[in-house]
């Protein structure tokens, strides 16, 4: 949601004031457009359309796939040409991430928000070769609303970490068993935030966790330490020029032992942030502008990957969720990640 700034005028007549809203606007940021655009998510004339997780099909890239939310109907998966291969339905759904486990199947976990006391990961399981998407349980994470979630590199014995930051601000890590033939798992609280966090993404080379605070910035938890919260440092602040509030989905781009990147959704100027790693050092912003396929606006969620998807996606793949996206409904714009680096460089 864009928050705007209040400015008070004097009239020409005395002491009367009005009261103008001037959205904030960041540091210049460099246009890229959009390669293809997914089709529409199911629920028109609301916000519907959410967050993007992306599964790279390391054999095929060109057949890679891709799940989004529509948290008013539940999980869509599409193909790199935008176009829809199947549809799980649930409502309440908000984030969504995913991970290939050791024996091949691809576990899809989106946070659960239909009870508003109790946060939930809804699971189900991705078929590689249809995009079909079938149920796999639903597990309580702790008390609080669901809303951003991310999650670990699977582990060799087939279990999988979870992380979840409902509204209220606590943070939970979640280990699920996927042995047998349903999924358990286990919660606990590893920190905590003053306010509303949404997006966030796990490094599995640093063990480093990174939650976005809506109105403060971006975290970093260090999920090896004996005291994770205690921490936890404020690696980029909302400071109205790289980032504008709200903060809201993040993701990574991991290079060697501990570089890369990781972007930002800047939702309060339509606008993304990036930032080179380890020390979360700002490299610079970009816009999705309009072209063949729209611009972006109010985006929530945001992915990235690594790896050549073909010949349009040659050095990575970026997805922005777009919140105005009329005469249609909402859907998710998909960016060449090369094209982006193209453009900060000049």
């Amino acid at each position: 949601m864009l928050r705007p700034i209040h400015i008070l005028a004097l009239g020409s007549l005395g002491l009367a004031s009005a009261c103008a809203t001037v959205p904030i606007q960041g540091d210049p940021a460099v246009a890229v457009f959009a390669k293809a655009e997914t089709a529409p998510v199911g629920t028109a004339n609301e916000d519907a359309a959410d967050d993007p997780a992306i599964w790279r099909n390391a054999a095929n890239p060109e057949q890679s796939l891709i799940v989004g939310t529509d948290k008013k109907a539940g999980l869509h998966v599409y193909d790199l040409q935008g176009r829809q291969l199947s549809f799980l339905e649930q409502g309440g759904l908000n984030n969504v991430a995913l991970a290939e486990l050791a024996d091949g199947r691809i576990l899809v976990a989106a946070s659960d928000r239909s009870d508003p006391l109790t946060a939930h990961v809804s699971l189900s399981f991705l078929d590689r070769d249809t995009g079909v998407l079938s149920p796999a349980g639903r597990i309580a994470v702790g008390p609080g609303e669901g809303y951003g979630i991310c999650i670990a590199r699977a582990a060799a014995d087939g279990s999988v970490t979870v992380y979840s930051a409902p509204k209220e601000g606590t943070i939970y890590r979640t280990v699920l068993n996927t042995a047998g033939s349903q999924i358990t798992g286990q919660s606990a609280v590893i920190g905590t935030v003053a306010s509303q966090p949404e997006g966030c993404v796990f490094d599995d080379r640093t063990n480093i966790l990174y939650v976005g605070e809506e109105a403060a910035g971006i975290w970093a938890f260090d999920t090896a330490a004996a005291d994770i919260d205690a921490s936890k440092r404020l690696m980029a602040r909302v400071d109205n020029r790289m980032l504008v509030a709200d903060v809201e989905g993040l993701a990574l781009f991991p290079e060697g032992e501990k570089g890369g990147m990781v972007v930002a959704s800047s939702q309060g100027d339509n606008t993304y942030a990036v930032y080179q790693l380890p020390e979360m050092t700002p490299v610079g912003r970009f816009r999705i502008a309009s072209d063949q396929f729209g611009s972006t606006e109010e985006t929530d969620g945001i992915e990235l990957a690594s790896g050549s998807f073909g010949s349009l996606y040659p050095g990575g793949l970026f997805i922005a969720q777009d919140g105005q996206n009329e005469p249609e409904a909402q859907n998710f714009k998909l960016v060449s990640w090369a094209e982006v680096m193209d453009a900060l460089k000049r």
